[in-house]
This record gives structure tokens, C-alpha cells and sequence, in this order.
């Protein structure tokens, strides 16, 4: 077993890991404050509003995603990144401008939550494709899980805090603080040394790439099937920032403070899976057996009778939701030809992210008709079910077989 903290070596991306951890807390922080708005001052705790403004975030991933790909074959990744960082910073500060002058509706969450999904959309290929420029490319599955240590450790800090920020002070001066921390991981990559950045090679400018890369996509069964379960997953197992907070409110009736300590409980699990998968090379049967795991302990979350059962059982829904991700994101980013990553990536976000708008207001209606807990089990039945059609139909429809080619597995149809 490796390292679980080998790509700490290169300086670049302890840089990089450090940013990461604080842009990621920021988003945590505007994240649960926005929410926590709609929920309790925009609306009268209506699930389906803040389910509106969640899909807004990422609905642009659906018309952007092949641009964004493209863009990050071929403009250098600190470019890209730097700009989306500024852009998500001039966000949080509208929105805090707009809370602290007592001017802010509910349509002007839905336009700042576009902002967001639009900068989301463009930043999320060219994130993942850097990596590829922080490390070689044998630490890129390491580097990857690290990647997602990072940011569920955010997670573990921002909702915590950021609930605690609210009740103290208010959501507008938490906004205001969170536009102060996007500013620290621009000054992360302009301290970068550019001698040790890994070359990669950059695509020029030319028609017909989005197409190359659903072509290349359609070619790779193993790409494929990652894309099926990932989009089942995500589109209706993996909204818990409006399930959690469904569940604190309307099943427990706790506080905002309460609220975030959930989404903490979840990202010590979360950090656990993202510890082991980091040890270990990502694998098609690892992403099966986690997403089917993660299903039942969903499933168990939905049916917790108390609040401490519900945290505590967020742990173990944590830990296999991040063996699902974090594996299937460094299998689909190791096992792609560089030349292409970006775009590639590109349509794993728009699969990973765009499912959410599709699956938001159908859990944000759930939850309002049948109430909080079912918003949860419909998810968790949901996971477990495509994980169980997967790997029946890999192995009984496909006849697929594992073969590996040096330290590259891959799948693929057996004669």
C-alpha cells in the first residue's frame, strides 16, 4: 500500500493542497449561509426554493461543460483557476452587499447562484486537469484522493463554523468573510515556482473537440459505466445540503448551528474514505462496492430515529460516499489520455455536477410532499439499485473481464 500523503513531496502541491482547503472552506461557508437564507428568511422553510437555487448553481454545467473542457486543453490551469477564484469572491460579496442593505429577494439568489454555476462550470475541468501539472503521473490517483481529503476536510470546518458564524453574527457579514477567503488561494498559485510545474501537452484551437471527446468516451466501456452510476448517484443520493437541513428543522427542530454540525459528522467519515482511497489504485469493482454501501447507509440515515443517530450514522454515509467519488474521479482522470483530460473531466462534471439539477427539485418535492425522511431513503434506494444494475450487467450482459497492462487496469469485452 502507498502513502496515503505521497504527492506532499512536490512543493507546488502542498501549495495547491493548502489553497484548496481554504477556497473549499469558503464555499462550504457561502454555501450553507445562502441556504440557511432561502430556508428561514427568503421562504417559510420551503425545501423546494432552496432545491430551485441549488440546481441554478450547477445548471450552467449543462451548457458549458464541452466549452470549459476545451478551454482546459488548452490554456495553461493557473490562468483559469486564478479567474474563477476572483469571480466566486466578487459573488459572495454582492451577496453579502445585497443581505446587509436589506434589499435581497429570492430572484437575486437565483441570479447569483448562475454566477456561481456558470464560474462552477468553467473552473471544475481546468481544476482537475491541473493536477496533472502539480505531480507525475504516477502520483495523479494520489494526488486526486488528496484532492478530495482536501476538500471534505472543508467540509468538516465550513458548515460547523459557518453555522456558528450565522448565529453569532448574521449571514450577510459571514458572506463578506467568505469573498476575504477566496483571495488566499490566488496568492497560493502566483507563490507557485513555474520551473516545477509537469509539462503537459495543450491542444491548440480547432473544430469538432467536444465531439472527439464524446467520441473517445463512447469507445471506453469501463469510462462509461462510471459515467451511468455517478449520474444515478448524484442526481438523487447526494443532496444533502438540502436534506440535512430538511432533517434538522423539520424532523429534529434544531438550530442553525445544529444544522452544520451534521454536514461535519458526514465529512469525518467523508475524510476516512478519502485517507483510504488516497493508499490505494482506483478500481472498477472499489466504485461498484462503494456506491451499493453507500446506498444502505443512506438508507439507514433516511430511517434514524433521533438527531445523535442521525450524526453518527452520517459517518459511515461519509466515508462510502467518498470511496465512491474520489475512486471513480481518479480512475476516469488516470485511465484518460492526457491530451484529453480536460474535456474528458469536462463531461465527468457535467455528469457529477449536472445531475444536480435534475435530481434537486425532485428531492426538494419529495421532501415536501412525503416529507423530510423520504428525501433521503429515495436517494439512498437510488444508489443502491444502479450500483446492483451496474455490476450485474457488467458481468452477465458485458462479459467483461479485468486485465492490467503494466500498472494501468482497465476493462474490457473478453472474445
Amino acid at each position: 500500500m502507498a502513502s496515503p500523503f505521497a504527492s506532499m513531496r512536490f512543493f507546488n502541491y502542498r501549495l495547491w493542497f493548502g489553497g484548496s482547503l481554504v477556497s473549499s472552506t469558503a464555499v462550504w461557508l457561502q454555501r450553507v449561509a445562502q441556504d440557511w437564507y432561502v430556508l428561514t428568511v427568503l421562504t417559510d422553510h420551503d425545501s423546494s426554493q432552496v432545491g430551485i437555487v441549488t440546481a441554478l448553481q450547477f445548471l450552467p454545467i449543462l451548457g458549458l461543460s464541452g466549452f470549459a473542457g476545451a478551454l482546459a486543453d488548452r490554456v495553461k490551469g493557473r490562468r483559469i483557476l486564478q479567474s474563477s477564484l476572483l469571480g466566486v469572491c466578487l459573488v459572495s460579496l454582492c451577496m453579502g452587499v445585497l443581505i446587509l442593505t436589506g434589499v435581497c429577494n429570492v430572484w437575486h439568489m437565483y441570479a447569483l447562484a448562475v454566477a456561481s454555476g456558470v464560474i462552477i462550470a468553467i473552473d471544475t475541468p481546468a481544476r482537475q486537469a491541473f493536477v496533472g501539472e502539480l505531480v507525475p503521473r504516477t502520483y495523479m490517483a494520489n494526488a486526486v484522493a488528496l484532492n478530495a481529503t482536501a476538500f471534505h476536510a472543508a467540509r468538516l470546518i465550513g458548515p460547523a463554523v459557518a453555522g456558528l458564524l450565522i448565529e453569532w453574527y448574521g449571514v450577510g457579514p459571514v458572506s463578506l468573510a467568505t469573498a476575504v477567503l477566496f483571495l488566499i488561494p490566488i496568492l497560493t498559485m502566483v507563490l507557485m515556482r513555474a520551473g516545477e510545474l509537469v509539462q503537459r501537452p495543450f491542444v491548440p484551437r480547432a473544430p469538432g473537440q467536444v465531439r472527439e471527446a464524446f467520441a473517445y468516451v463512447r469507445g471506453r466501456t469501463d469510462i462509461r459505466v462510471i459515467l451511468l452510476l455517478i449520474f444515478v448517484v448524484s442526481a438523487l443520493g447526494m443532496n444533502f445540503q438540502m436534506t440535512s437541513a430538511l432533517m434538522a428543522t423539520e424532523v429534529f427542530g434544531k438550530s442553525a448551528g445544529q444544522f452544520g454540525v451534521l454536514s461535519s459528522f458526514m465529512a469525518v467519515g467523508s475524510i476516512l474514505g478519502a485517507v483510504a482511497a488516497a493508499a490505494r489504485a482506483p478500481r472498477i469493482r472499489t466504485i461498484l462496492c462503494g456506491a451499493a454501501l453507500y446506498g444502505l447507509a443512506e438508507i439507514g440515515l433516511g430511517l434514524a430515529p433521533t438527531y445523535w443517530w442521525f450524526a453518527a450514522l452520517s459517518v459511515p454515509t461519509g466515508l462510502f460516499m467518498l470511496t465512491t467519488n474520489t475512486s471513480a474521479n481518479a480512475y476516469t482522470q488516470t485511465h484518460t489520455d492526457e491530451e484529453k483530460r480536460g474535456r474528458v473531466m469536462s463531461l465527468y462534471s457535467l455528469v457529477f455536477l449536472g445531475a444536480t439539477p435534475v435530481g434537486s427539485p425532485l428531492i426538494g418535492w419529495v421532501g415536501q410532499v412525503l416529507g423530510a425522511r423520504w428525501s433521503i431513503l429515495v436517494g439512498g434506494m437510488a444508489s443502491l439499485g444502479i450500483a446492483v444494475v451496474c455490476g450485474l450487467w457488467a458481468v452477465a450482459h458485458w462479459g467483461v473481464r479485468l486485465r492490467f497492462e503494466g500498472r494501468r487496469p482497465r476493462i474490457e469485452r473478453s472474445r
